[in-house]
C-alpha cells in the first residue's frame, strides 16, 4: 500500500470548503513551503488532483523592463503549477525532483499570466506503482489576452525519499 501523502489529504480537505476559501488555503500551503512563490505571489485557483490553475499576477516586483511579468516568474508559475500536480500524486514515502525545465519565449505577454498543469490517468498510475521513475507534465502557460507566450515542456522524476 502506498504511503499516504500530506499535500494530497491537505488539499482534499482544502476542496471540501468554498471555492474562494479552497483556493485561499492551497496558496497559502504552497507559498509555506516555496518560498520564492510566496516572495512572487503565486496564486492556486484550482485543482481538481489531474489539473491544476495557477496564476501570476502582474505585480510590480514581477515585472521585466517593458512592464510584462518576467521570464523567470514565467518559469517559476510553470514550475510551481508542474511541482503541485506531481506532488499531489506521488505517494508520501517519494520526492518530487524537476529534471528539466525547456521553455520557449515565442511571443510578448502582456497582464496576468496563469499556468494549466495537467496529468493524465496512465501518467498518475504509473507515479503510484513505480518506486521512480519520470514523466512529462503537460502545461499551458497563457497570458490575459489567452495568447500562450511561452511554450514549456516540463520533466519531473520522483525517487524514494529514504535511500535503501
Amino acid at each position: 500500500m502506498a504511503a499516504t501523502n500530506p499535500l494530497r489529504q491537505f488539499a482534499e480537505k482544502a476542496n471540501r470548503y468554498p471555492e474562494w476559501l479552497s483556493r485561499r488555503l492551497l496558496t497559502w500551503a504552497f507559498r509555506s513551503k516555496v518560498k520564492l512563490a510566496n516572495t512572487v505571489s503565486v496564486d492556486i485557483l484550482k485543482t481538481d488532483f489531474s489539473s491544476v490553475t495557477f496564476r501570476q499576477k502582474n505585480y510590480k516586483k514581477v515585472q521585466n523592463h517593458i512592464g510584462s511579468v518576467h521570464a523567470a516568474g514565467m518559469a517559476l508559475l510553470a514550475e510551481s503549477a508542474t511541482g503541485f500536480i506531481v506532488g499531489v500524486n506521488l505517494p508520501g514515502d517519494k520526492l518530487p525532483l524537476i529534471k528539466n525545465m525547456n521553455l520557449s519565449y515565442v511571443k510578448r505577454a502582456q497582464g496576468d499570466m496563469l499556468a494549466v498543469a495537467e496529468l493524465t490517468d496512465e501518467q498518475i498510475a504509473m507515479m503510484q506503482r513505480e518506486d521512480k521513475g519520470e514523466v512529462t507534465v503537460k502545461v499551458t502557460v497563457t497570458d490575459a489576452q489567452g495568447i500562450e507566450p511561452v511554450l514549456c515542456e516540463m520533466i519531473w522524476a520522483w525517487v524514494p525519499k529514504q535511500r535503501k
